[in-house]
């Protein structure tokens, strides 16, 4: 359980809620975790399934609190608020900036600089830790480049512009990406970014990470009132999540990217688990399916201090937490959207 910007997050998957005065109380097999008053509330989210009390419900559509429900792993299941809760307006604020082309080429900025900055803070984490296992030039160099092209990005006229400096960013941070696999090299060999097949091991995993990566900023999304399928750099189309798209970018790195690292540096996958089809995909077996989810909840569960925040936070709150800065800053309670910026 943990209170962050008067939102309540309960993370157990036996929590129950209850109303007490004018408390909500957590409860795990009838012993209470903890209470907290509802006037200090915006919104409860809540990642189990023992579910909430009527009582609670009922208190808190009357003062306009958010309730959400989640899987454990993140899936949005469904929100009860109250008849004035601000979520049409807050849609509309989002649907009117994506039209703006100069709110939405700010926000797409922030996100490729958030991306484009944790991709070089990776890089010069492994120079600090890796000197002797890795090429440091070659690595060095490619961090400097991602340097120099925040200043780019920073200045972008255009979204086409902006495109194109993220790619070349991209394309420098995977050239050196094969660099930061330490065992296992000839099991796990990266020659470049590829999907729709992934055509090898590394491949497969960062697709795989990557889409329980978005599915949770979908329900981080949907959880604050905001669409997930209107975005601000990547176009919309019918069934695609295109804000989750803008907004998976600053934490693909950091999180994802580092996240598959660990997986094969720690020794925790093995090539055994994948196979290939005739034409050319990579598949991961049952096996190896599992193993990684159980891991990736393991990673939630470690506690970081948010840069903007400055409180300490599990890494699974991250995009909770995004999101609700995005819906601030919409709603003007911010002057800019904070991107998430790693170090």
């Amino acid at each position: 359980m943990k209170k962050l910007l008067n939102t309540l997050y309960v993370t157990s998957e036996d929590s129950y809620l209850a109303l007490d005065g004018e408390n909500v109380v957590v409860f795990e097999n009838k012993t209470e975790l903890g209470r907290v008053p509802l006037h200090n509330l915006e919104e409860i989210l809540s990642f189990g399934y023992r579910g909430t009390s009527p009582a609670l419900m009922g208190a808190c559509a009357e003062r306009n609190i958010s309730l959400c429900y989640l899987t454990p792993q993140g899936k949005f299941l469904a929100r009860v608020s109250g008849k004035t809760k601000g979520n049409v307006v807050l849609r509309q604020q989002q649907y009117d900036s994506s039209r703006d082309e100069s709110i939405s080429l700010e926000i797409a900025k922030n996100c490729i600089l958030g991306k484009v900055y944790n991709a070089r803070w990776v890089l010069e984490r492994a120079i600090r830790d890796h000197s002797l296992q890795i090429d440091v030039e070659q690595v060095k160099s490619a961090s400097n480049f991602l340097k120099n092209s925040q200043n780019l990005i920073q200045n972008s006229q255009s979204k086409d512009q902006l495109r194109g400096y993220e790619g070349e960013a991209a394309s420098i941070y995977f050239g050196v990406f094969d660099q930061l696999i330490l065992q296992q090299k000839k099991d796990f060999i990266f020659k470049g970014r590829n999907k729709r097949p992934p055509l090898d091991p590394v491949n497969a995993l960062l697709s795989f990470v990557y889409t329980l990566l978005t599915n949770t900023i979908t329900s981080a999304l949907e959880s604050v009132g905001l669409d997930p399928y209107v975005g601000y750099l990547h176009t919309d189309r019918p069934g695609r999540a295109s804000l989750s798209l803008d907004l998976i970018e600053e934490l693909r790195a950091v999180l994802a990217d580092r996240f598959v690292l660990s997986l094969i540096n720690r020794k925790m996958v093995m090539r055994k688990n994948f196979s290939q089809k005739e034409n050319g995909a990579i598949l991961m077996d049952e096996e190896l399916r599992k193993r990684v989810l159980v891991e990736w909840q393991n990673k939630k569960k470690e506690i970081i201090t948010h840069p903007y925040l400055q409180e300490k936070v599990e890494w699974g709150m991250v995009p909770y937490v995004q999101a609700l800065l995005l819906a601030r800053y919409l709603r003007g309670d911010l002057d800019g959207y904070p991107v998430f910026l790693w170090k």
